[in-house]
């Protein structure tokens, strides 16, 4: 008799674990606090109180203070500190976010347009099955660029018909779009280890200790004794509640478990501002659309994908002290209001794969057609250019 187990799921939520941290004395609670930094606020009172309960430098040196700690400039200093270190850890978090939707939302566009251009060369240019899956196999290695030169350098010499020169091209966009969808796939595994580690990343010792300003020996001490005040806390809220629903789950690595549900909560976005990336707005944003597209260089794409995830390049003013992500907003944007629907990717395939018509041959003036100037226009063009005749250049006047 085979029987089944069913997967426990944790009755651990983001507001038990809010409650439970609220619940913890002061230090307890700033402590946790600034450990989870990218998933909670540390509140102004909270900064008032670690400024007064950091040890006063004077006293270390051995002088006796003559003031009191809590000064205007020491809560200015202390709280600058914070939103430091919270700007760098929410906007890691959010850049991991965004890099994560995006590539997962170009590589789905890549694999729909190499669909419909299957589609298209099977029914609109008659190509079996059997004929497109050589060009499947053949395109992680295929070379598109000289390709597309023999195929322009055909056309120019007008070795091939309209229907023939969209067809082999679509063969190579069927090609491009393969190899750019497992690019991109490549990418958003990387991507989405870069996030998990994002998202079960605590605030370091020495940056704790940095913002309170305590020792470590003391910062190491409030720590031990504070998480496994949280954590004893943190089961027996759970072991009431299953009491309370009559349900039983299994023990679980709550400090695992408590990184693992916070991280099921949005992620706070940022305002970003244009930082000279691609040298103008209108040029980086039509790059962007190029890039959901599918139209620009590889070679070029791989650059450009760089500079974007690492919030600059060469040509953009790096006035963040960490990375930008003004360009993977604006990318999210772009893809979220792009039309994936098979007409439109249909209609682009053709209109991009199309070629351009042939120069007709300029023709010269027929100068048998051409009417001789009769004698009024001429006359026309010389009293244009000499003036209305006065009477005494005629002969009639006393000169």
């Amino acid at each position: 008799m085979s029987t089944t187990t069913t997967p426990t799921v944790s009755a651990l939520t983001p507001e038990l674990i809010e409650s439970v941290i609220s619940g913890l004395p002061i230090q307890g609670r700033i402590m946790l606090r600034l450990i989870l930094l990218q998933h909670f606020n540390v509140t102004d009172e909270e900064i008032q109180y670690m400024t007064a309960d950091r040890p006063d430098p004077r006293c270390v040196a051995g002088s006796k203070p003559t003031h009191s700690n809590l000064t205007q400039d020491a809560i200015r200093a202390m709280t600058e500190k914070r939103d430091q270190y919270l700007r760098h850890v929410r906007l890691k978090r959010e850049r991991t976010r965004l890099q994560c939707d995006c590539l997962a939302k170009l590589a789905a566009l890549r694999v729909a347009m190499a669909d419909r251009a299957v589609e298209l060369l099977t029914t609109k240019f008659g190509l079996s099955q059997e004929a497109v899956a050589p060009l499947k196999a053949q395109a992680r290695t295929a070379l598109p660029k000289p390709a597309l030169r023999a195929l322009d350098q055909r056309w120019e010499a007008r070795e091939l018909t309209v229907e023939e020169y969209q067809q082999q091209r679509l063969s190579i966009e069927l090609q491009t779009n393969l190899r750019m969808g497992e690019k991109y796939r490549k990418r958003l595994d990387v991507a989405d280890r870069e996030r998990q580690t994002a998202d079960f990343s605590s605030l370091q010792d020495h940056e704790v200790c940095h913002i309170w300003g305590l020792p470590a020996g003391s910062m190491a001490a409030r720590k031990v004794k504070y998480m496994t005040q949280y954590l004893q806390a943190l089961q027996a809220a759970l072991q009431q509640n299953a009491s309370a629903t009559g349900s039983q789950n299994a023990p679980v690595d709550l400090w695992k478990e408590t990184f693992a549900v916070l991280a099921t909560r949005p992620v706070e976005r940022s305002m970003s501002v244009y930082d000279g990336l691609e040298r103008t707005e209108a040029q980086l944003l039509e790059k962007l659309s190029s890039l959901a597209w599918g139209t620009l260089n590889e070679d070029v794409e791989s650059k450009f994908w760089l500079s974007l995830v690492q919030g600059g390049s060469s040509n953009a003013v790096h006035s963040e002290i960490t990375r930008s992500l003004f360009g993977l907003q604006r990318l999210t944007a772009i893809l979220n209001d792009f039309d994936s629907s098979p007409e439109a990717l249909d209609e682009a395939l053709l209109a991009r794969n199309t070629p351009r018509l042939h120069e007709a041959p300029a023709e010269l003036p027929d100068k048998a057609s051409a009417e001789p100037m009769t004698n009024e226009m001429k006359e026309h063009i010389l009293k244009s250019m000499f003036g209305e005749q006065h009477p005494d250049l005629t002969g009639g006047g006393k000169w």
